[in-house]
This record gives structure tokens, sequence and C-alpha cells, in this order.
């Protein structure tokens, strides 16, 4: 007989958040010395690692609306770290890049992020932090999911 897992202690979103609140509030600090504001660090990184992505794949792969995304890249703009161009197939896409300031910066961001990750799996074996990438893969997956349809108006029954 398979078990329903949706019993488990409540702990384990409670952690993530903790987790995921602390690291944001560390970079959110540590980023004002490099005029990155609240959040903005997630839009670069996204925009340097993924060349030529546009504003609504962004929206998507951060699980943010598109005004939250807007505004944000509006401020990256203004502070020359991020251009748009437009899509050649389509004139309506604007397709986003780092600019050479934006890709200095990625370098700070990307240190931040392995030192971050370095500390968080600090008691961990390689097993272990593996298992525990592979098990929040899935569950990244399933709540991603589930985002996706409420956003297109779906009713979730607690």
């Amino acid at each position: 007989m398979k078990r329903d897992v949706s019993f488990m202690n409540e702990d384990i979103l409670r952690n993530i958040g903790t987790i995921a609140r602390a690291l944001d509030s560390i970079s959110n600090i540590e980023f004002k010395k490099i005029q990155l504001e609240k959040g903005q660090y997630l839009y670069l990184s996204r925009i340097f690692e993924n060349p030529g992505i546009t504003q609504r794949e962004i929206s998507e792969l951060l699980c943010v609306d598109k005004t939250t995304t807007n505004r944000a890249i509006t401020r990256l703009i203004e502070k020359k770290l991020v251009i748009k161009k437009d899509d050649p197939s389509n004139q309506k896409n604007k397709l986003l890049f780092a600019t050479l300031t934006g890709e200095k910066l990625y370098t700070t961001l990307r240190k931040e992020s392995d030192y971050s990750t370095k500390i968080a799996l600090t008691g961990l074996s390689v097993t272990e932090a593996e298992e525990l990438n592979y098990l929040l893969l899935k569950m990244t997956k399933n709540v991603v999911n589930n985002w996706n349809e409420v956003k297109k108006g779906y009713k979730r029954v607690y």
C-alpha cells in the first residue's frame, strides 16, 4: 500500500522558506554595495545565464507576475546592466541581454551563490547533496505546475 505523504510535517516547506528568505536577505544586504536593489540579482543572473530570454520567460522561470518582472527589468535597464533588443523573428518580443557591466556584476553574484551553496551543504555528503537536489527538483516541478494552474484560474481544493 502506497502511503500519502501529504500528512508529513509542515516543517519541510517552512524550512525551505526559511532558507530562501535568509539567503535572499543576505543577498539583498550584500548586493546593496553594487547598487542592486531587492531581488534584482535574480533577474540579472537569469538574463546572463539565458541570453535572449524574454520578459514572459523570465516571469515563468522565477514564478513571478509580469508587473514585478517589468519593474525589475526596467530598473536594470536604467542602471545599464541589461539591454533589450528586438527579436528578429517577432518584433513584439524584446530579448534581454546583460551589458558588459551586468556581466562583470554576474561574477560577483556567482561567487556569492557558490559560497551560499557551500554553507548550505556543510555537513552533507556528496550522496546526500545529490539526493537532496533530486528531491528538491521533484518538489519544484510539482509546485511550479500548481503555480501555472492557479495562474490560469484553477481553484485549489484544500
